[in-house]
């Protein structure tokens, strides 16, 4: 088994709101992969003492340790699970309840002899490989279904179009979320390696074209994950217009890749 890992944060002066891990239980059967990307509100949500990293690094280790300890619940009960551990970790001096309560967006992927399971919740990137090369990609396009318009809305920034009909949904507080989750499984012999991406790492294609899901998981196989981040950060660096393109957006983000040759 091949596995590969990088989680650079967008830039020095800021800390990394991703949480990437990769768990190969003790029983060598199996294994886990898990990326989180923390969702930066516009400010502190009010009621709440904790961070988006501090959240990330609670949700993250959950849904790492169950992915592994409980085989009897699917994905999106793991992620359920997750939730609730995570939220009854501060519901006690925290407000649970605002929009911008800490959360982040997931990819996960956990495989055995028989299956692959995967999930997907926001825009995070899942991607899997098959024997003949091809990638299918999975992804929840609920946020990037949304006018520009709204994205740049008072209802992106005061949270109301979070973990709502109409609108995205994130890992939050709320463990009935995860049915929301893009989740499923395919049989193991069908998938050859995976891979999951944050947002800030997906730019490669999703933002500055420069290849299909197919071309990155290529990049990935063959030169790396830091390849495809550091090429990422040279068209953030030299793109004069980013800003324009990425619609306001955060000229650098977070980037993290997970790949898993199985």
């Amino acid at each position: 088994m091949r596995t590969e890992l990088i989680s650079e944060p967008a830039g020095p002066d800021r800390p990394n709101e991703d949480f990437t891990a990769l768990a190969l239980p003790a029983s060598g059967r199996g294994g886990a992969l898990a990326v989180l990307d923390g969702v930066t509100p516009s400010a502190v949500a009010p009621g709440c003492a904790h961070s988006v990293p501090w959240y990330c690094a609670r949700l993250g280790g959950a849904l790492t340790e169950l992915s592994v300890s409980r085989r009897d619940l699917t994905l999106p009960g793991v992620l359920s699970a997750a939730i609730s551990r995570t939220a009854e970790a501060h519901a006690a001096t925290c407000d649970l309840s605002h929009p911008r309560t800490p959360q982040a967006t997931v990819a996960a992927a956990r495989w055995d002899e028989a299956v692959v399971e995967y999930l997907v919740l926001c825009d995070a990137v899942l991607l899997l490989e098959a024997p003949d090369g091809t990638v299918t990609p999975v992804l929840d396009d609920r946020l990037a279904r949304l006018p520009r318009a709204a994205l740049r809305s008072a209802a992106v920034v005061d949270g109301t179009l979070r973990n709502k009909e109409g609108g995205f949904f994130t890992a939050a507080a709320d463990p009935a979320v995860a049915r929301r989750a893009v989740s499923g499984t395919v049989p193991r012999g069908s998938v050859r390696a995976v891979a999951a991406l944050s947002d800030g790492a997906a730019r490669w294609t999703e933002t500055f074209g420069e290849g299909d899901w197919a071309e990155l998981f290529a990049v990935l196989r063959g030169r790396g994950a830091a390849a495809l981040v550091e090429r990422v950060r040279e068209l953030e660096r030299g793109d004069a217009e980013a800003r324009v393109r990425l619609g306001g957006a955060k000229t650098h983000d977070d980037a993290t890749v997970v790949f898993v040759e199985l």
